[in-house]
């Protein structure tokens, strides 16, 4: 029995086993970054001097949640930047149209919110294009910018991205992303408070479970920053100061 041959192949097995581990690894932090992409424009915040930041909030529209947000913007005079799902979309129009006729940005957040990493190049196109359509429905006439459902990307969403000029838009402060029980609205407005900087783009997502959470925190965020002297300024706008 030639038992160094069966000692070779399981050496080679265990390195095969360690590489495809390894490239796993490194796939599924490449799909999570939110600094780096494979082709195309991301940006997770601006570098200036210029105390601006964005409020961005994803997912919706829905009924309720977006009459109540637009009021607490309003009052505080705040324009922010949305990005919203296409199915969504579909079923609440007038939602969407409320926040155009308010003066905020909208952006794709993609039609189904499913993670995209594996999806092939048509249906990547498919995803995005079926909601751009859908945003120009409301009369939104800005620039559509593009946020991946839970910040997922690996090859053909990006590729798909760059050959339409489209640019990604991820976050440097996202407060709501905490393992455990969900965040009280003083951990929320602590987290931003504590890591917000000249540029800083704010991801929340008032529209579901943290509804309530991000509502009771945004005054508590805006008052305080303005003390501080910044200001909040739409994602086209903040873009615009890096040029």
């Amino acid at each position: 029995m030639n038992t160094s041959g069966y000692g070779r192949a399981a050496k080679w097995l265990g390195l095969a086993l360690i590489l495809s581990s390894a490239l796993a690894v490194a796939l599924y932090l490449i799909s999570k970054s939110v600094t780096w992409q494979a082709f195309g424009e991301i940006v997770h915040r601006v570098d200036t001097r210029e105390k601006v930041v964005a409020l961005t909030f994803d997912d919706g529209p829905k009924p309720g949640a977006t009459e109540e947000l637009l009021r607490l913007l309003d009052a505080q005079g705040v324009k922010a930047s949305f990005f919203l799902v296409g199915k969504s979309l579909e079923r609440n129009p007038q939602q969407a149209k409320m926040i155009v006729e308010a003066g905020h940005q909208l952006g794709n957040h993609s039609y189904s919110h499913s993670r995209m990493v594996f999806f092939d190049y048509r249906r990547v196109a498919e995803e995005l294009e079926k909601t751009e359509a859908l945003i120009r429905q409301t009369g939104y006439r800005g620039e559509i910018l593009f946020r991946p459902p839970y910040g997922k990307k690996l090859f053909n969403l990006p590729r798909y991205l760059a050959d339409n000029r489209i640019t990604t838009v991820t976050w440097d402060i996202a407060p709501e992303t905490f393992d455990g029980p969900m965040p009280r609205p003083e951990e929320i407005s602590s987290a931003i408070l504590e890591q917000v900087r000249p540029g800083s783009i704010i991801l929340l997502h008032p529209m579901d479970g943290y509804r309530e959470t991000v509502q009771q925190a945004l005054p508590v965020v805006i008052g305080n920053l303005r003390q501080r002297g910044f200001r909040f300024v739409t994602l086209s706008e903040l873009l615009a100061e890096a040029q």
